[in-house]
């Protein structure tokens, strides 16, 4: 009986087990392979699936407080996108997950048809214990039938630590702590103070010791609320004003003599193109500013211009900063901001090869150049509508074209309205970018439509065989035919008459001579 019962309690067990590490938003029925109606061939691997923070922003937290952030998935993937689910990894692909976990599974469902978009919102609170930090958090989407992910992205996430303040220390023979030591006041402990100043389990402080004339061990933070650039899009090869958003955490302690510097990731793809990624259009890469009261904001900006060969994706830009608080200690700190920088669409058509240039009234012209792709980006769903008063809307479907790839246009016009010369046909190129955004360019050609032409020869022999077909040749070549055989019959028996009357005279003539010789 016993060993029934730790039989049943390790399947039980067994059971749980893999309910727990199933990834959430896949029910197990679903992790079987071979089930295809999730999603179609192109989206299998995640091609054309992506997820983006909404206006590329990135959060920030404040512990014991919700905070919903917003993700963007775009389908690209030429199939509609069913049964699939976005959901965070709360497991070891994320760094530290710094939110209190009040939900077994954050799975959110998707359904989104090709071409389109979806908004999915987490609301997220941060745990108090948490430190003001980044932290680059993973989310997955995951499909009916596939147990693996098909798209898995990062980003990443500020989180702001609970603010100390207002503390006195503990009353005795030595009011500043000795290094190492935790002060427990007030039902709050405090984190220990190393010789080389305060640290806050995030961000390095050092403040001389940590401490102010007043004793007070609390340290005024200052921390990046969010950024924005003008203009919003920053594109690869021009200039930009990156405006930065501070915010002094303490409600007591006023900061000053603030030196800030950015510092952005080296990018390159050999030895003379290496160079970082963003470089201040003029001037340094430091910043200065005066101070910030107590529980105050300010804003810093810098003009920066960013290299002409950088890739399309969010580039980490690094921010340390000096400051010192009203007892003149110096105090460092670091942060992050992402900026995302986009590639404008670089692309060049060949000329039309047109055969023929001249046709008539429901004949077809052959029209065909080569789209070649300049730019560092795809271009996605491409496709070539050709439209014009004299021809028949046609449209050409190109697919994806790869960044140094070439595509060919050949479509078939038909002429369906004449012209006085060669008339104007518009070809518009319409494509999508990584966030389905469409643009479009066009190119002229001409073409002349021309009535349609019987040929002149064709029309006489026509005519001929016409009269030829409208006159009795039969019936009058028979007649004409007897008519002869009727005046040869005439024209023979009146020789023969006229033989036999001739033979009836000489023998007439004979008599004649034989009976006057008779009668001599």
């Amino acid at each position: 009986m016993r060993r029934l019962r730790k039989l049943l309690m390790g399947v039980c067990l067994a059971a749980l087990l893999v309910t727990v590490m199933t990834p959430a938003g896949v029910l197990a029925e679903d992790v079987q392979k071979g089930d295809d109606e999730a999603v179609g061939v192109g989206a299998k691997n995640g091609n054309g699936i992506t997820i983006a923070s909404e206006e590329n922003r990135v959060p920030t937290f404040e512990a014991g407080k919700s905070t919903t952030w917003t993700l963007i998935v775009h389908n690209n993937s030429g199939v509609d996108l069913n049964n699939a689910v976005l959901s965070p990894s709360l497991g070891d692909k994320n760094e530290e997950w710094p939110f209190n976990t009040e939900y077994q599974s954050y799975a959110r469902e998707l359904n989104i048809k090709n071409g389109e978009s979806q908004a999915v919102s987490f609301e997220f609170t941060q745990r108090e214990d948490v430190p003001t930090s980044r932290h680059t958090l993973q989310f997955n989407i995951y499909a009916k039938g596939y147990q693996d992910a098909l798209v898995s992205q990062k980003f990443y996430a500020n989180t702001t630590a609970k603010p100390i303040e207002n503390l006195e220390p503990p009353v005795g023979d030595n009011p500043v702590p000795n290094p190492g030591d935790q002060i427990v006041g007030d039902g709050l402990d405090f984190p220990s103070v190393d010789a080389g100043g305060f640290s806050n389990g995030g961000a390095s402080f050092s403040g001389g010791g940590g401490s102010g004339s007043d004793g007070s061990v609390s340290v005024p933070r200052v921390i990046v609320t969010g950024f924005n650039t003008d203009p919003a899009e920053v594109r690869a090869g021009s200039n930009f004003t990156l405006t930065i958003h501070l915010k002094n955490t303490s409600k007591a302690t006023r900061v000053r003599n603030m030196l800030f510097d950015l510092s952005a990731p080296t990018e390159g793809a050999d030895a003379q193109t290496v160079a970082p990624a963003f470089l201040p259009a003029s001037g340094s890469s430091s910043i200065y500013l005066d101070g910030i009261k107590a529980n105050g904001t300010a804003d810093i900006s810098i003009q920066l211009n960013a290299k002409s060969d950088l890739l399309q994706k969010p580039y980490s830009v690094d921010l340390s900063m000096k400051y010192e608080d009203n007892d003149g200690a110096q105090i460092d700190a670091a942060s992050s901001i992402s900026i995302p920088v986009k590639q404008d669409a670089r692309f060049e058509f060949s000329e039309f090869e047109i055969s023929p240039e001249s046709i008539s009234l429901g004949d077809e012209a052959n029209v065909m150049c080569n789209l070649y792709n300049l730019g560092r980006i795809k271009l996605y769903n491409v496709r070539a509508i050709f439209e014009g008063a004299c021809i028949k809307k046609e449209e050409v479907f190109l697919g994806n074209v790869e960044s140094g790839a070439t595509a060919s246009i050949d479509a078939m016009l038909e002429g369906v309205q004449a012209t006085q010369g060669p008339a104007n046909v518009t070809m518009t190129l319409s494509y999508e970018d990584e966030a389905g955004k469409i643009s479009t360019a066009t190119k002229e050609l001409q073409i002349e439509v021309m009535e349609m032409m019987e040929d002149s020869s064709m029309m006489s022999g026509m005519e001929i065989l016409e009269e030829e077909k409208s006159f009795p040749v039969i019936p009058v070549a028979v007649i004409a035919g007897i008519v002869v055989i009727v005046i040869l019959i005439v024209v023979i028996r009146k020789k023969r008459k006229k033989r036999q009357r001739l033979n009836e005279e000489e023998e007439l003539l004979d008599e004649l001579d034989r009976s006057s010789e008779d009668e001599r």
